[in-house]
């Protein structure tokens, strides 16, 4: 008897193993799969500017570090006492000038740099809504709890997000011709637009990502195992809105197998193995049998380190 509609996914033509350099940047999916990545210890930058929703925020974020362009003054705006930037997730917010600066530019400079030897770029689209700020007539990444009468809410038609992504597109392919983009769309449903509205959002998102031209992208259907795979509440958060662990776990199982290397599992596991052993507490730190495996567990990671340049269990 089946009990679910299962997506079909094909291993990728180019995939990640510990010599890729992969770029996260989007909605707070691309975190759940950052994370995943980051624990396993692949090469990765993950959102330098927090979670970004919509496509002009990523294009505009690509295009000031591919260009060089940095924050000045008339960027940034101070509100009870709090520095923010419309470009960026409330977590660089500051309590001084200088030092969210100091914080806008560094993200800049990562993201420049990373993407010189980058191999892959995973980007998550949450939504085709914007606001934009009526009086510096800019779609906002975040609105940072500013009056609501200050913005003006949209939503991009497909053409406008296909024109969007093209520019994603020809900002990275400047930079490298043989980088892989990967879009996805986040199966995170923004219902505070409402229902009906969030699902407009997903089709223009879905609809331009599949009108780019197919040898220059990729596409993993998170939305739609989401939706159709995992379809019953008890993969949800208590807000009915997030996927649980349980749901993660699954896409990133499916993601595993479309876009990492099998050669690599068996590294992979002695990763998990590693991330275990530093995550074990124990009861006495100054016992024989604690000290051996701490020897044990140190031998594993100098093997892996030795083997994988890349693997850094200190980040």
């Amino acid at each position: 008897m089946k009990l679910q509609t299962i997506i079909p996914v094909q291993p990728a033509d180019i995939l990640l193993d510990y010599h890729s350099k992969s770029l996260l940047l989007g909605s707070c999916f691309s975190e759940n799969i950052g994370h995943k990545l980051d624990y396993f210890k692949f090469h990765t930058l993950q959102n330098p500017f927090g979670i970004l929703f919509h496509p002009l925020a990523i294009e505009n974020l690509l295009e000031r570090a591919i260009s060089g362009k940095i924050y000045g003054e008339k960027e940034i705006f101070e509100q009870t006492e709090v520095w923010s930037c419309f470009d960026a997730h409330s977590q660089l917010n500051a309590n001084t000038s200088d030092r969210i600066l100091e914080s806008l530019n560094h993200g800049l400079e990562q993201i420049t740099l990373f993407l010189k030897e980058a191999t892959h770029v995973f980007i998550t689209l949450g939504t085709a809504w914007v606001y934009q700020h009526e009086s510096r007539e800019l779609a906002v990444a975040n609105c940072h709890k500013v009056p609501q009468k200050e913005f003006k809410k949209k939503l991009l038609s497909i053409e406008e997000v296909v024109r969007s992504l093209e520019g994603i597109l020809h900002l990275l392919q400047s930079v490298s011709n043989g980088i892989q983009v990967i879009f996805t769309v986040s199966p995170v449903r923004h219902l505070k637009d409402g229902f009906v509205e969030n699902q407009r959002s997903k089709a223009h998102l879905i609809s331009a990502i599949h009108q780019l031209p197919k040898k220059d992208i990729n596409y993993f259907p998170s939305y739609e195992i989401m939706m159709d795979e995992l379809r019953d509440y008890r993969f949800y958060n208590a807000d009915m809105i997030h996927p649980n662990e349980l749901a993660i776990d699954y896409i990133w199982n499916k993601f595993k197998a479309t876009w990492i290397s099998e050669e690599v599992y068996e590294v992979m596991d002695k990763v998990e193995t590693v991330q275990k052993g530093l995550a074990h507490r124990p009861f006495n730190a100054n016992s024989t049998a604690h000290k051996a495996f701490s020897e044990r567990l140190q031998a594993k990671i100098e093997y892996l380190q030795g083997n994988y340049p890349t693997i850094n269990f200190n980040r």
